[in-house]
């Protein structure tokens, strides 16, 4: 089998790059080890509840943004519903209850009325998310360090890190570049959801992808990368649960990697794994996430609540400098993310019922040496203890939830084979390097949460279509 163009994985990077690649006429094959596309930009059924696995809120998309000319060019209006997203977040931590909205002149407002002796550093904030400085030297420091040169107040940092969860975990080491750029974006162009859940979007472009002849393989396992004279040449893979199958070749001039760079590594001759591996030897993977999905009998908005993102940081969390050793301590202090998908119009269950969802940071090390006995207790416990600090914020929730199910970071690593089930890939810090290609082989592209523009669907989106562009362009210019 030849073809133009071999993805490893169906993420959105890959999607995406697949879906324009396609549209421009390659002879395109994707190889997914799930049973299905999108990767985190997925959904699945328990009994009428359609449940939401990653996404709660995708910036924009909005006239200036890029995913609109990249929605345009791959037919996703006509075919995917976006509802917008209300507030930004609601914050709650004991001491402040504060809604931030997606409007940045409303939002500098509320929070100059809040803290009035910090006028100007909370102009200074918004300035560098709307207007950064254009003579960086290009140099990047962390958050944490930013906020503390213009603000004092420790509580208004944290309700200013509300949402840190979507990039990383510690604002000591997050780099203040990609938080700004990632940040900026809610600011300027507003949230929506898709309708239906985010599996709408990735089977569209899978089905893009088949209409203009590209073919994708599921429930397969990329086995290995084969290279010649410095060139990637064809990979090889198999069923992925039927290792008697035997493997199978196919052949292409370009292949993209939507996996994670060390499972890239893995895949490639011994020479040129180490290779690799050393250039990723000290970056680590970001956090990964816990996510209790939820199905409710009725709405939460018929028992009172009001906002569709709420942010609870624990009352022990006083400065950010706390934020990290909350991510890695006790789930009855740990802070979370409760999203009520009722309060728009999500088509997520069926009428008079809602779905929601509580998630927090977690990391594999919690999880991975626990028999199947323990890691199931242990689950249980967890869930208990977030929907118990759930009620104490919406008191009477606990009474409509019908269906609870648990997904934890070795949930997230066996279901994308992410190392550590690191949902943005490498941890953004400012000594991170960019991966879009290996320089000592050629046509070898990546194009995920692990590549250039970093994680969440945004950072995959623009990933693949800004790898199917460079490939296009280099084709056309003889290289």
């Amino acid at each position: 089998m030849k073809y133009d163009i071999i993805i490893i994985g169906a993420g959105l990077g890959g999607l995406t790059a697949g879906a324009k690649l396609a549209r421009e006429g390659k002879k395109v094959l994707v190889i997914e080890q799930h049973s299905k596309p999108g990767g985190c930009a997925t959904t699945f059924k328990r009994g009428s509840f359609t449940l939401e696995v990653g996404l709660h809120e995708m910036d924009g998309p909005s006239p200036r943004d890029m995913k609109t000319r990249v929605f345009n060019d791959l037919e996703v209006f006509n075919n995917v519903e976006f509802v917008r997203v209300p507030e930004f977040y609601r914050f709650i931590n004991g001491r402040y209850s504060v809604t931030i909205p997606h409007e940045p002149d409303i939002a500098i407002d509320t929070l100059s009325e809040l803290f009035p002796a910090e006028k100007e550093g909370i102009k200074a904030y918004y300035n560098q998310l709307l207007t950064p400085p254009k003579n960086t030297d290009g140099k990047d420091g962390n958050v944490a360090d930013f906020l503390d040169s213009i603000i004092k107040n420790d509580d208004l940092k944290l309700i200013l890190l509300g949402n840190i969860g979507y990039f990383h975990d510690d604002p000591c080491s997050l780099s203040l570049t990609y938080y700004t750029l990632a940040q900026r974006s809610y600011y300027t162009g507003g949230a929506s959801y898709i309708r239906g859940g985010s599996q709408k979007l990735a089977d569209h472009f899978a089905a893009f992808i088949k209409q203009h002849n590209g073919e994708l393989l599921f429930n397969h396992l990329v086995t290995g990368i084969i290279t010649k004279k410095g060139k990637v040449t064809a990979v090889t893979f198999r069923k992925k649960n039927d290792r008697s199958s035997g493997e199978t070749t196919a052949e292409a001039d370009v292949i993209i990697a939507n996996n994670a760079v060390s499972g890239v590594a893995e895949m490639l001759p011994e020479k040129k794994r180490k290779e690799l591996n050393n250039e990723i030897s000290s970056l680590r993977p970001g956090a990964s996430l816990l996510t209790i999905y939820l199905g409710f009998s009725k709405s939460p908005a018929e028992i009172g609540n009001k906002y569709y993102s709420t942010a609870l940081f624990d009352n022990s969390v006083k400065s950010i400098r706390d934020i990290y050793s909350n991510n890695n301590g006790d789930f009855a202090k740990r802070s979370f993310i409760f999203v009520d998908y009722s309060q728009i119009n999500s088509a997520l269950a069926p009428s008079g019922k809602s779905v929601g969802a509580i998630c927090c940071i977690d990391y594999l090390k919690d999880w991975e040496t626990l028999d199947k006995k323990e890691y199931t207790l242990k689950k249980k416990q967890v869930t208990d203890i977030l929907i118990g600090r759930l009620e104490k914020l919406i008191p009477g929730i606990k009474d409509i939830i019908e269906y609870a199910e648990t997904g934890t970071a070795s949930t997230v690593e066996r279901y994308t084979l992410n190392p550590e089930g690191a949902v943005y890939g490498f941890a953004q810090t400012p000594s991170r390097k960019i991966f879009d290609t290996f320089k000592s082989l050629e046509n070898l592209y990546f194009a995920s949460a692990w590549g250039k523009t970093g994680g969440g669907f945004s950072g995959a989106i623009l990933g693949g279509y800004l790898t199917a562009f460079n490939i296009l362009r280099k084709e056309r210019a003889g290289l």
